[in-house]
């Protein structure tokens, strides 16, 4: 069984993406790391060229920064990185530059590749999800979440990154048949020094919006208000090991008032009957179990 990890990262030091520590978190698993680096203001490739691995392949691209449609640029940039990869390997595992697995996951991930590696009724495997939000306790546990999605992919050229690269789907958008891994993606994209995500932010949505809204839907200020944030609980659960220097360095603060939570009333009582029947009304599910 051979397996490709890859994925896509521009800008990483800007924006404080956590790129190597999701590279690593997987890289016992593959034989060979692809990753797609754009053109950058700053040194992202060096950054991925000291990877101590001879598994890391670098692909140079360059983002087109005038599409400006839902994000689509992510999934064409992960697209363009996919189709790069040789046909010998079984599978593709695919990590966003703000994701990890811990490595409690890793024998588990391994043993269900190998399990469904010749079924043809399976094109990928689901992965749950640990949303953290403002600091490294803190989990979003509200329906705004997604719980679930598609991280390991058959080596099928008609599969396609959806949308804006949350998950994927075949060429003709039929969803993808998976197995559950049993093993967590832990996503820490909402868990950066206040700065530093209030930079991201202008820098994201980019690419969704243009000037105008984002002038006038992103506040001009230097430091993210996390007070904003989304339904959250504590968390006292580990953490992937490679992140243990990241969370010793966290020098901001955060801690949840769910008062000042701009949480309006619909959201809540979904949130209440989730909890309460231990099912999300709505649920968006990228995929078929």
């Amino acid at each position: 069984m051979k397996i490709a990890g890859f994925t896509i990262i521009r800008n990483a030091i800007k924006y404080d993406y956590p790129v190597v520590e999701a590279i690593t978190s997987i890289l016992k698993l593959c034989d060979k790391f692809y990753v797609g680096v754009g053109k950058s203001d700053d040194n992202t490739r060096n950054l991925i060229s000291a990877i101590n691995s001879e598994k890391i392949k670098i692909i140079d691209t360059i983002w087109d920064d005038d599409l400006r449609q839902g994000g689509k640029i992510l999934s064409i940039e992960t697209n363009k990185v996919f189709d790069l990869i040789p046909n010998d390997f079984d599978w593709c595992f695919y990590i966003q530059s703000d994701e990890c697995v811990h490595e409690n996951d890793l024998n588990k991930i391994q043993e269900v590749m190998e399990i469904y590696k010749d079924d043809n009724l399976v094109d990928g495997l689901l992965f749950e999800y640990k949303h953290f939000y403002g600091h490294y306790n803190y989990i979003g546990i509200g329906s705004g979440w997604y719980k679930n999605e598609i991280r390991i992919i058959k080596n099928n050229k008609k599969i396609r990154s959806y949308k804006d690269a949350q998950g994927f789907r075949m060429i003709d958008d039929k969803k993808l048949r998976v197995k559950k891994t049993g093993a967590f993606i832990y996503h820490y994209g909402w868990v950066k020094p206040p700065e530093a995500q209030q930079a991201k932010q202008k820098s994201f949505h980019k690419m969704w919006h243009n000037d105008d809204w984002i002038k006038n839907n992103i506040p001009d200020k230097n430091n993210f208000d996390y007070d904003n944030g989304d339904i959250l609980e504590k968390y006292n659960g580990t953490h992937p090991a490679i992140f243990e220097t990241r969370i010793k360095n966290a020098q901001w603060n955060f801690i949840y008032n769910k008062g000042k939570a701009k949480i309006n009333i619909k959201y809540k009582i979904l949130f209440f009957i989730e909890k309460l029947i231990g099912w999300r009304i709505g649920e968006n599910k990228n995929y078929k179990l």
